[in-house]
């Protein structure tokens, strides 16, 4: 007898993920294709659109189940990204990738001033603009790559180009959509048509729906799912994770562990912050007060593979060993830039008290407890414009091991509450699809499992190296950005 599932699949900066889920949220089977990003030239962080539906194909196809019957599919994706197709449906180019992608700082600058200022902007779009803006991006492309432009007629997302590649469909959510500054009302939960046009007078701006909503089915069999299936729109991946961890309560706030640490802290009313991003929620009627680090696992992969790639059970034992501070050395985890709440695109990573007996061990702590320092300077930018931090909910990759979460913790003095899955979008993704059909509650899919409570005896030390961390930015801002135009200069 055949059992009913649903796929979910997310589309990630480093891989892709599937899951299949039964309608009790249990986890049946899950896949996981790698890939890397492309960075053909400082600032510039792209992917190939076609990736993405090739490890969607790959990963449906490994979790294929004659056993299983799929009632729905859900995806999600990282964002906000730009895809550009033609008028035939096919990417004209690799897509930019979301904040890391630090290209359009000029257009940032020009388009600030040209729809009057950041002030005017923050008001009507709910967030100022910067490198996580799709707007930006779109002047750039229109100036630097003008054939490509003039061809250009549709905009996609990673999710709202699965949805469209499974059904046909031209659809982006409202939250996907809320990225999209200056080019949409976050009062009116609309494209703001004349901001729009004036960016991108030529393309077609999609239809909006929540990422609940079925965008349509599936027009032939793909992989095992057959022909008729429901998609769901689906959503950005942090927002998905957020669903897969029941944290989409007021009052909570999401730390989502992954290639980059983002925050999203779900609000009661629109909240403004010109270094955080205001956005809607993933569900009808709910908004977020949102941040995002640049990177965060990112950085712990590099040193991994800088020092011959051990296993990170090994390094996660040496930098335990190492201990708080990490004999001191202090990391400023800016190495793509850094997104909010310092919104410098030419920020630049700093490692302080080296010494020739520092080991990797230490480097890899530094490069935890960095992370944590940045975790607390977000949640500082989020309490001050007013958001409520009442839960914080752990998920993703870095919550494995236990050493990253304590470590949090103990510098930020929260708790966090880490749920029994941890997997993350593509399991939120499959929850999507599964409330088209069932009444599947998250709460009870995924109950919470474990809380990582701070050492209060550590704090004093950690809040110390807090006040450093926070006069190391300041201090080498000239230098690091002298730097990184040197380093575009020799690109």
């Amino acid at each position: 007898m055949t059992r009913r599932a649903f796929l979910g699949v997310d589309i990630g900066t480093s891989s892709s993920k599937g899951v299949l889920v039964d309608e009790g949220g249990r986890l049946l089977a899950s896949a996981v294709r790698d890939h890397e990003v492309s960075r053909p030239r400082p600032g510039h962080v792209e992917m190939d659109g076609e990736l993405w539906w090739t490890e969607f194909r790959e990963l449906a196809a490994e979790l294929d189940d004659a056993d299983v019957e799929i009632a729905a599919v859900g995806v999600s994706g990282m964002g906000p990204c730009v895809l550009l197709t033609g008028e035939d449906g096919l990417p004209l180019r690799p897509a930019i990738l979301y904040g890391v992608d630090t290209r359009a700082a000029r257009q940032i600058e020009e388009l600030t001033a040209e729809l009057g200022g950041p002030g005017a902007i923050l008001d009507r779009c709910g967030s100022a603009l910067s490198s996580q803006a799709v707007g930006p991006k779109l002047r750039w492309l229109a100036e630097h790559e003008p054939d490509v432009w003039s061809r250009a007629r549709r905009l996609f997302m990673p999710a709202s180009w699965l949805v469209h590649r499974l059904t046909g469909a031209y659809t982006l959510d409202y939250h996907s959509a809320s990225q999209c500054t200056p080019m949409f009302d976050i009062e009116a939960a609309h494209w703001y048509r004349p901001w729009a046009e004036r960016i991108a007078p030529h393309l077609e701006l999609p239809a909006l729906a929540w990422s609940d909503e079925v965008a349509g089915t599936t027009r032939e069999p793909v992989a095992g799912i057959p022909a008729g299936t429901p998609v769901v729109t689906g959503t950005i991946d942090a927002w998905t994770e957020a669903v897969s961890v029941d944290a989409h309560n007021v009052g909570d706030l999401m730390l989502m562990y992954g290639t980059t640490m983002f925050l999203v802290a779900t609000v009661d009313r629109p909240l403004r912050s010109p270094s955080m991003w205001g956005t809607l929620g993933a569900f009808r009627g709910t908004r977020s007060l949102a941040g995002g680090m640049a990177t965060s696992g990112a950085v712990t992969g590099w040193l991994r593979d800088l020092v011959g790639a051990p296993g990170y059970a090994e390094l996660l034992a040496e930098a335990e060993a190492s201990g708080p501070g990490a004999r001191g050395l202090l990391v400023l985890p800016y190495f793509a830039g850094e997104r909010t709440p310092v919104q410098d695109p030419d920020a630049r990573g700093v490692v302080a008290g080296l010494t020739l007996s520092h080991t990797r061990g230490d480097l890899y702590r530094a490069a935890l407890e960095a992370t944590a320092l940045g975790v607390r300077h977000n949640v500082e930018a989020l309490r001050a414009a007013g958001a409520r931090v009442e839960r914080v909910v752990a998920v993703g990759g870095g919550t494995r091991g236990g050493l990253w979460t304590r470590i949090v913790s103990d510098v930020t003095g929260l708790p966090q509450v880490v749920p029994a899955t941890t997997i993350g979008a593509a399991y939120g993704a499959a929850h999507l699809a599964a409330r088209t059909t069932v009444a599947a509650a998250i709460a009870e899919w995924n109950p919470p499992a474990a809380t990582v409570a701070p050492d209060a005896a550590l704090k004093a030390g950690y809040d110390e190296l807090y006040a450093l961390y926070r006069e190391l930015y300041p201090a080498t801002r000239r230098i690091a950005h002298t730097l990184a135009a040197r380093q575009r200069m020799l690109a």
